[in-house]
């Protein structure tokens, strides 16, 4: 009795509301939580918190809501009246980005450019993928639909240059050399930020173009349930169920996905006006389900173990015989699995140190749909699954901030990490290669306006030895302007893929064969941005000019001879190292608040990128993309409206290899949010519109490079229920 007495001396309780300061209403969801602690919650649907049994001391409280400001308020005992009262952002640069220097800042406040979009955004837009989230809310990205996938550029460089991380760690596995994107659970998206340019210095090799870092929603709710169901055009059918528990110093966060189309046709013929049954996107359906495990020991200290698994099967059209090529000998079918750990201790508000483990296997198989008789008299049957490509991924990355005085933060760390390859129809064994880094990076505040952020990357790879990439970034404010500018230095070890694959392949009957280089060089880079952005109560706009000079560039070299030729095999490549290339453009983004519920907002994008030997463009640049945003919200006692319409409009992507470029378009969709007040402990959402407003679309051959594969205008149509305690 007496310990339980001398326990509850020590705690203290924290109970209150967090409300709208111009109408008084609850926010629901807001994030409430203890500066440099792990302490954190989420308000139910009266706008309430409690945050119990917290250790006795002096605390910084910060309640936080999407479209916001932030408040916060010094807390040293128990209190049960705490009314937060946070006013609106029209234009909100208030958000919390990690991906410009590695640690938490805000948005308006980051030395390093970052272009962010909310879950806020994805949903008004009416979004259901990472590609198109991409490609609608941000002209810089396009991407170019093909058999195996999609092939995604970022101001002129292809996806290989493009690093994808999921909460800070990389995304590895890719479909003929491009990361799959089709594995992120659109679900769980809390925010997606863009940072451009090389980011060698706190990323390491694969960010020379930029870094996509997708961030996900953490549980703070005692009990969240939530379903979304969407029914679009084409037999399009996505489920997410999402289940958060927050029990005292546990939390567990359970998410699926379900995604499935029946595909579509856009011709009939092939680029030969050969019939054919294929389709320019196939019938499929993919799982994937996620699990992470949270536990706070202490106010200090977390720790976590994740892991997820993701299933993806496409059905093709099945060749009827040997000398039908209208279809396929075989469906295609992935399977990724991955787990990590790890763990964070907080010194406070001054410093602290993490490790993150994460181990992922990545595998495509081809399932074949008929009896197939090889040259060597082989048969494969129908049913039959033949492993094509594994790939593993294993990385450690142990980090510590520190701040040091009041005017530096300084970032130190180590990474490990290994890949593997192995393709089993064609490799003999397979092929792995690690990399050591160690990395520093200190953030400098001088007076209040001025900031700048140095720091570099030491890079051993086994293959290619020593490397060093530094960067440095500065940051000027003067009144309602920003003016950025940064430098960094970017290395690109080659591919497994690139070094050592060798594939055999039939397509339209013709045969062809790739081969690795293993004398390939890395490429490197020097990028080169300058940032003014202004911004205003009800207006934020932002232009950024770039140059990125690449060197070794590598590219695909044609080896087919004329006895290759005699022997039936059409076409023979392997990759070489080109001697210069250089992106350059400028980027331009625009917000407003119009006043009465409207805002407006939209993009612009130009880009030359050449192969400074040859001066011909670089193989899927576009050189001039846009978007435009336009936003009507209104909101009555019980239920809000909000209507969007959002376009894309991109110019020809340049296909060197086919000399065809992909035509131009214009996309533009609009979607209407219905939100109701809470019933009980229940919300009901609805979401529906019309996709490709204008019906437009490219009805090429099959074959052909096309800029988007929009089967023309389509409905759609969401629910979401969900359940919060």
């Amino acid at each position: 009795m007496l310990a339980l007495v001398s326990t509850s001396l020590g705690q203290i309780t924290l109970k209150g509301r967090v409300i709208d300061a111009k109408s008084g209403k609850a926010l629901i969801g807001a994030n409430v939580r203890l500066i440099g602690t792990s302490i954190g919650i989420a308000t139910n649907n009266k706008g309430e918190f409690i945050l119990e049994k917290v250790p006795e001391g002096a605390y910084t409280l910060r309640a936080s809501y999407s479209g916001y400001e932030v408040s916060s308020m010094n807390i040293n005992s128990s209190k049960s009246d705490i009314l937060f009262k946070l006013k609106s952002s029209l234009i909100n640069l208030d958000q919390v980005v990690v991906s410009g220097t590695g640690t938490h800042r805000r948005l308006k406040d980051s030395p390093v450019p970052v272009e962010v979009m909310t879950a806020s955004d994805i949903k008004k837009g009416g979004i259901s993928t990472i590609e198109d989230a991409l490609v609608m809310l941000n002209p810089s990205f396009s991407f170019r639909p093909t058999a195996m996938g999609t092939n995604m550029t970022l101001n002129g460089m292809k996806g290989d240059y493009i690093l994808i991380l999921v909460n800070g760690k990389k995304m590895t596995g890719d479909i003929s050399g491009y990361v799959d994107l089709s594995r992120i659970d659109m679900g769980r998206v809390k925010r997606i930020e863009v940072l451009k340019g090389a980011a060698s210095s706190l990323y390491g090799s694969d960010a020379i173009a930029g870094v996509i870092n997708i961030i996900t929603d953490q549980p703070h709710d005692a009990l969240n349930i939530m379903s979304t169901t969407r029914f679009g055009g084409k037999g399009s059918f996505i489920e997410n169920i999402n289940t958060d528990i927050n029990v005292g110093k546990f939390t567990s966060s359970t998410s699926y996905q379900r995604r499935q189309s029946d595909g579509w046709q856009l011709s009939k013929i092939t680029e030969d006006s050969v019939p054919t049954r294929r389709k320019v996107s196939d019938k499929f359906h993919s799982d994937i389900v996620n699990q992470r495990f949270a536990f706070d020991p202490s106010k200090n200290l977390n720790i976590y173990v994740e892991g997820s698994y993701f299933t993806k099967e496409i059905e093709r059209p099945v060749n009827k015989d040997a000398k039908d090529l209208s279809g396929f000998d075989y469906d295609m079918s992935y399977e990724n699995y991955a787990i990590g750990l790890g763990g964070k201790y907080l010194f406070g508000n001054s410093a602290y140190i993490s490790l993150d483990v994460n181990a992922n296997n990545y595998e495509y198989y081809k399932v074949y749909t008929r009896d197939i008789i090889s040259k060597s008299d082989t048969t494969t049957h129908a049913g039959e699954e033949i492993l094509t490509k594994r790939q593993r991924y294993l990385s450690a990355n142990l980090k510590g901030v520190f701040k040091i005085g009041k005017y530096n933060k300084i970032s130190i760390g180590s990474e490990y990490v290994k890949d593997y390859l192995k393709n089993p129809t064609d490799l003999t064994e397979s092929k792995n290669v690690y990399t050591l880094a160690l990395y520093a990076q200190d953030e400098i505040r001088i007076l209040k306006k001025f900031q700048l952020v140095p720091g570099f990357r030491y890079i051993y790879h086994e293959t290619f030895k020593n490397k060093f990439t530094p960067k440095i970034a500065a940051m000027y404010s003067l009144g309602e302007f920003n003016f950025r500018l940064s430098y960094a230095a970017g290395f690109k070890a080659p591919l497994l893929t690139d070094l050592y694959y060798y594939k055999e392949a039939t397509k339209k009957g013709k045969q062809t064969i790739t081969i690795g280089n293993p004398d390939l060089k890395p490429e490197k880079s020097n990028y080169y941005s300058f940032n003014t952005e202004y911004t205003s109560k009800y207006c934020n706009i932002s232009v950024n000019g770039y140059i990125n000079d690449l060197r070794d560039v590598i590219t695909t070299k044609y080896l087919t001879t004329d006895e290759d030729k005699a022997n039936g095999i059409d076409s023979r490549t392997t990759y070489e190292n080109l001697n210069k290339a250089r992106t350059q453009g400028v980027d331009i983004s625009v917000n407003s608040y119009l006043g009465a519920g409207f805002s407006l907002g939209g993009g612009y994008s130009y880009v030359d990128a050449r192969d400074q030997r040859t001066k011909i463009r670089l193989e899927e640049s576009t050189r001039h993309s846009g978007t435009i945003r336009a936003n009507y919200i209104h909101e009555w006692n019980n239920y809000r409206l909000n209507v969007n319409l959002n376009g894309r409009l991109q110019g020809k992507k340049f296909v060197k290899s086919t000399e065809k470029d992909a035509p131009k378009y214009q996309i533009w969709n609009l979607t209407t949010n219905h939100s109701f007040s809470p019933v009980g402990m229940f919300l009901f959402e609805i979401n529906a519109g019309i996709e490709n407003l204008f019906d437009y679309s490219q009805n090429l051959p099959y074959g052909s490079n096309l800029g988007t594969l929009s089967p023309g205008r389509t409905f759609f149509a969401s629910l979401t229920i969900r359940f919060k305690k």
